[in-house]
């Protein structure tokens, strides 16, 4: 009996020992359950303040873009149908059989375009989409007419293009869209394909995550996600993409957390400004709205359901499934997520029926190449004299330039073109390394506005990057000559006489005697005529008449950064010049001797569409009106008769200035010409300045022609109006008094001064009596 008392004891004892250690175990478990609990909470409690803070700061780097000018079209206007339709490729419109009947897309017949516009913003200025006939009259625009109201357009802005982003280094570009901004379809199209229980689950769904556990507990591997779009925003914008159970972990921690601090309607939009639809060259294509666009042409709330649906499909693969790659694999795609949609009572058989049998139909394909590279370098200094590379590269702004890609596609293939005949016409400017190849730049201005409508700063970006037009410094030769005789001008008149007989000048101890390009008998020339044929002894004489410090001071008012000595050198461009700087100084001719700043930016603009910089144009009044009439008068005698008049030949039958420029041993040529609405600078040289052999009206003025021609819509055939203070007199072609009708052999209308206009009859015609001047006239350069 004590034996079995003390067995009893014992084990009870035992029982009780044994239920405190169960206790203690359990405590001990109850304990770390605890801890690991407010570990997680802590855990999750850190995330959130960093979800927080990601989600409330912002949330991407947006790279800026670089936009041109918009393209202005009108009745009557003269167009080069092959770079209008070249333009509309560019920004993204798809040439289809049929009627277009979808933003985006155009039909080119024989003797029309039928169009159906993008619509497009900037700032306060933009315009709807909407079906547009242009007709045209051979190179004419005749109409435009809408083809849904049939109401007449009289004007008509094409959008920019795009031409280049400020990348960070991570490459990504995407438009930001709000979730007002997506149409249902899209949504629709997204959750039926994605997570069709999004608004039923708290950010993991627990079906969806078994299937999905099962299936990598037989593979021994991650090989199915089971993600819900919320587990794959938390993917996507804050892990890694490692496929190991680790980061599994932390994307449900993070999902859940995500849940409960934002709505689903929030989540959605970021997951959708996020998630990656593949890739644009090297780029890699980032949230719905960019992929709207790059797919599409469309900003994302014009998108069709059947292109929603498409875009939805991307998601899972999107190099495998872009329509770029395979429009069959693509539609096959597409219709699995029309039928996800039709399972969610999100369409109808019909709707199902109709929209599953269209094809895929996209924007053309477009990388985000550099269009207009000189341009765009030249443009990089202008934005980081207003912005920090790290604000370019993530504030999303918008540039607007005052870029025209048709002229600048006009301007790089005619300087490519240009450059490849003088070659072949030439095997002596040959060069066996592209490094030392022949070189041309070529540069479009507005005279009145100054803004820079082409540049092209040599003929291969890819081999240089050295901009030969604002970068460059050569001798301008005889292109400085107008300057020169704009000088005189407060004394002088057009039909003045100027010595054409050899001189000698000492300059610093040294004789210099100018030489004209070719020999001429004539003794004296008139001022027009000397400018006219280019005439080195003449123009030296006038530099000599009117004060070489004189023409040091009309040079230095007009801009030309080099520092000037009064040497009788100076009237031949014996110094050297940015060509920008030439160009612009040309300008003030064109504009009424109004002389503007080189205007490459227009607007800078904000997410919001907010103006944050615009930049206006800037002029100076150098000359006045009438002394500008005065040299484009002489310079279009240049053009008719003078060095410039092979012009005719290449085609150009309407009225222009301009004039040639050759240097000391043929390094450098140029033509510099103008119309009212456009002044274009051509040089053509080697970098190390080698002879070419050739003159400006060789080498440079039919690069010239050949880019007039084929930017008409700039070109009229008006010319310059007559400002105050100018007068025309009948004169006699040989003394410049005012002609003897029936007495004087020649005569002709000359233009002055109203101050200096002759007051005297002819000299050398009398009743009976004449005296002969020698006629015959010799080119200069």
């Amino acid at each position: 009996m004590a034996k079995s008392r003390l067995q009893k004891k014992a084990s009870g004892q035992v029982n009780k020992s044994k239920r405190s250690g169960l206790k203690s175990i359990v405590a001990i478990i109850v304990l770390f359950l605890m801890m690991g609990g407010m570990g997680i909470a802590l855990y999750c409690w850190r995330l959130s303040v960093g979800i927080e803070e990601r989600f409330s700061g912002r949330r991407w780097r947006i790279p800026s873009r670089v936009y041109s000018d918009v393209t202005i079209l009108y009745p009557g206007q003269k167009i080069n149908r092959v770079h209008l339709h070249a333009k509309l490729k560019n920004l993204g419109y798809c040439q289809v059989v049929q009627k277009p009947n979808i933003s985006g897309e155009i039909r080119i017949n024989d003797s029309d375009i039928e169009i159906f516009l993008k619509d497009f913003k900037i700032a306060e200025k933009g315009r709807p989409a909407y079906p547009l006939k242009i007709q045209f009259n051979g190179k004419e625009i005749e109409s435009m007419v809408r083809m849904d109201t049939g109401e007449q357009v009289p004007i008509l802005e094409i959008e920019p293009e795009e031409l280049m982003l400020f990348f960070g280094a991570e490459r990504e570009q995407r438009r930001l869209v709000s979730i007002r901004q997506i149409p249902d379809h899209l949504i629709h199209a997204v959750l039926a394909i994605e997570d069709n229980r999004f608004y039923r689950h708290p950010g993991v769904d627990p079906i969806g995550l078994v299937r999905a556990l099962w299936t990598n507990i037989r593979s021994g591997a991650i090989r199915q996600g089971g993600s819900t779009i919320t587990q794959q925003l938390a993917k996507n914008y804050f892990l890694t993409p490692d496929r190991t159970f680790s980061r599994k972990i932390k994307e449900l921690l993070i999902a859940v957390t995500i849940e409960v601090f934002y709505k689903k309607e929030d989540i959605l939009e970021i997951y959708l400004n996020e998630i990656y639809f593949g890739q644009k060259g090297s780029v890699s294509v980032n949230g719905i709205g960019e992929a709207a666009d790059f797919y599409f042409g469309k900003t994302a709330d014009r998108l069709a359901p059947e292109e929603s649906a498409a875009l939805a499909g991307l998601i899972k693969a999107p190099n495998r499934y872009s329509p770029f790659q395979d429009a069959g694999l693509c539609r096959v795609r597409r219709n699995m997520v029309l039928k996800a949609m039709l399972k969610e009572g999100w369409l109808s058989e019909q709707n199902f029926a109709e929209l599953s049998s269209l094809p895929v139909r996209t924007s053309t394909y477009r990388t985000y190449g550099k269009t207009a590279p000189y341009f765009i370098d030249y443009v990089n200094k202008q934005v980081s004299l207003l912005y920090s590379p790290e604000s370019l590269s993530s504030l999303g702004l918008a540039i607007y330039t005052t870029l025209d890609t048709q002229v600048q596609s006009a301007a790089e293939e005619a300087l490519k073109k240009g450059l490849e005949k003088l070659e072949r016409q030439n095997p002596r400017l040959r060069r066996s390394s592209k490094m030392k190849r022949l070189q041309g730049g070529i540069l479009v201005m507005h005279p009145k506005t100054g803004a820079i409508l082409a540049m092209v700063g040599g003929r291969d970006y890819n081999e240089s990057q050295f901009n030969r037009i604002d970068q460059a410094r050569r001798q301008p030769g005889s292109t400085i000559k107008p300057f020169v005789y704009l000088s005189a001008l407060d004394d002088l008149m057009p039909t003045s006489l100027l010595s054409n007989e050899p001189k000698v000048y000492e300059i610093n101890g040294k004789s210099w005697e100018p030489k004209n390009y070719k020999p001429m008998a004539e003794k004296e020339l008139s001022m027009r005529k000397a400018l006219a044929y280019s005439v080195n002894v003449a123009t030296v004489d006038l530099a000599m008449k009117t004060g070489l410090e004189r023409v040091v001071r009309t040079l230095e008012e007009f801009h030309f950064t080099t520092t000037l000595k009064p040497y009788p050198s100076v009237a031949l461009g014996s110094f050297e010049v940015v060509p920008m700087e030439l160009a612009r100084a040309y300008c003030a001719f064109a504009a009424d001797g109004i002389q503007p700043f080189p205007l490459s930016l227009r607007d800078v603009v904000d997410e919001k569409g907010e103006v944050l910089k615009r930049r206006y144009m800037t002029v100076s009044q150098l000359v006045h009106p009438a002394k500008a009439y005065l040299i484009n008068s002489m310079l279009q005698s240049a053009v008719l008769y003078g060095t410039g008049r092979s012009l005719k030949g290449f085609g150009i039958d309407f009225p222009v200035a301009g004039k040639t420029g050759t240097t000391n041993d043929y390094k450098d040529a140029w033509f510099v010409g103008y119309t009212p609405e456009v002044l274009a600078l051509v040089w053509v040289g080697f970098d190390n300045s080698d002879s070419i052999g050739l003159t400006g009206a060789d080498a440079a003025l039919p690069i010239w022609a050949d880019l007039i021609k084929n930017i008409p819509q700039h070109v009229s055939e008006s010319w310059f109006r007559i400002p105050e203070g100018i007068v025309e007199r009948l004169v006699c072609s040989r003394s410049g008094d005012l002609g003897r009708e029936g007495i004087c052999p020649e005569t002709e209308k000359e233009t002055f001064l109203t101050n200096l206009a002759p007051d005297r009859l002819c000299r050398l015609h009398r009743q009976g009596f004449s005296k002969g001047m020698p006629e015959e006239q010799k080119e200069g350069n």
